[in-house]
């Protein structure tokens, strides 16, 4: 098999699967509990909170665990928007955003009287930092954009955003799922995380929230997380994150730089061996192991199921869809026309894939072009 949806998921590393095992046995207790059991269960969710903290130049009070960036990006539009409803109801996003967000947003529009503006984009993805400015409002309540796309992998000047959010006084959430572990972290007033995406297991996140931002929880049951989300903590999850956090940033330079190379000399080869596909999304502010193309003579259903079939694991965009292939809102968003949207297949690179994984994938990936061109051109004949 040869997996190039490492922004779907990633394999779970060694030192996250270490670091999980105890709790997995015979270190069982509730960290809510008083006796040894529970305190060195607590240990356990404090040191990693400590660790991970460190790595994103935060304050450890400033993290809460979730059960991952799905959940953390709902606390804190949900929660930072209605802890601000008495200010105004004006929120500000993109429709490039993930549906985490994006639905979210939504259910505050249309059940709870939020008023939203979405962003303009550019045919390559990024958004207008003048617009940006010009949109904010006195009843603004929070900005939301996210820090790099998981379908096109473009990168958002965060830096700049929230320069333009603090002067004016709002706060920007940013959801860095598909972020961290590939790019440095500027963190603005807010920021999600997924423990999944760097090689960490499922089920795990976070948010961390700047101090001093009041938040409204919405999970109700308990006193957890200094009383902003409430349930027992998933405590090898949470230990399996921060060892995972550590593995990913050790060389991450390093490996953005190989992973980069790789994603050239894919987008290189597919484009010797086919004739016109589409790169979509920056060629220059776009993650390093990201290539999202489109393949005119394929929809991308047939293309992916073709891919299959050869042992050739990539996406047509999100992985939250629940199994669905539809044209890309990312895509359509941009400007991309219908039909190109209908052809777009996502590849993205990690830790584990090799040169010739890749010279593999661009030969399959012309083989099946090559193959749909000749049974089209025999039907054609026959008619």
């Amino acid at each position: 098999m040869i997996y190039l949806d490492y922004n779907a998921t990633t394999p779970l590393c060694e030192p996250a699967r270490t670091a999980m095992l105890p709790f997995l046995g015979e270190k069982f207790g509730n960290p809510s509990s008083v006796h040894a059991a529970g305190r060195e269960a607590r240990a356990a969710i404090d040191d990693a909170r400590d660790r991970l903290a460190d790595l994103l130049g935060a304050k450890a009070h400033e993290l809460i665990f979730t059960s991952g960036g799905t959940e953390a990006n709902n606390l804190a539009i949900l929660g930072l928007a209605r802890s601000r409803a008495t200010r105004g109801k004006h929120l500000i996003s993109a429709k490039t955003e993930h549906h985490a967000v994006l639905n979210t947003i939504e259910h505050l529009e249309k059940r709870e009287g939020f008023e939203v503006s979405w962003l303009n984009l550019s045919q390559t993805g990024g958004i207008d930092l003048n617009q940006l400015g010009d949109t904010i409002r006195d009843d603004t309540v929070l900005v939301s954009i996210m820090h790099a796309n998981n379908e096109t992998g473009v990168i958002q000047p965060l830096r700049e955003i929230s320069e333009v959010c603090r002067a004016r006084g709002v706060p920007l959430h940013s959801d860095m799922v598909q972020s961290f572990g590939k790019l440095g972290v500027s963190l603005g007033d807010a920021a999600s995380f997924a423990a999944h995406k760097f090689y960490g297991p499922k089920g795990a996140g976070l948010l961390f929230l700047r101090s001093g931002i009041p938040i409204e929880p919405i999970h109700f049951g308990g006193a957890h997380e200094n009383q902003r989300r409430a349930g027992t903590e998933n405590v090898a999850a949470i230990a399996g994150m921060a060892a995972a956090a550590e593995f990913v940033e050790r060389d991450r330079e390093q490996e953005q730089a190989r992973e980069r190379n790789l994603r050239d000399q894919l987008w290189r080869e597919i484009s010797a061996q086919i004739e016109s596909p589409v790169l979509n999304g920056d060629t220059h502010r776009r993650l390093a192991n990201t290539l999202n193309i489109s393949l005119p003579a394929l929809d991308s259903e047939t293309m992916l199921m073709a891919l299959d079939l050869e042992g050739v694991c990539a996406s047509s965009g999100s992985a939250c869809m629940v199994g669905s292939v539809v044209a890309s809102h990312v895509l359509l968003a941009m400007g991309l026309p219908l039909a190109l949207a209908r052809s777009a297949i996502r590849f993205s690179i990690g830790k584990y894939t090799t040169e010739e994984d890749i010279s593999a994938t661009a030969g399959i990936v012309s083989e099946i072009v090559q193959r749909t061109n000749a049974k089209r051109s025999e039907k054609t004949i026959s008619v």
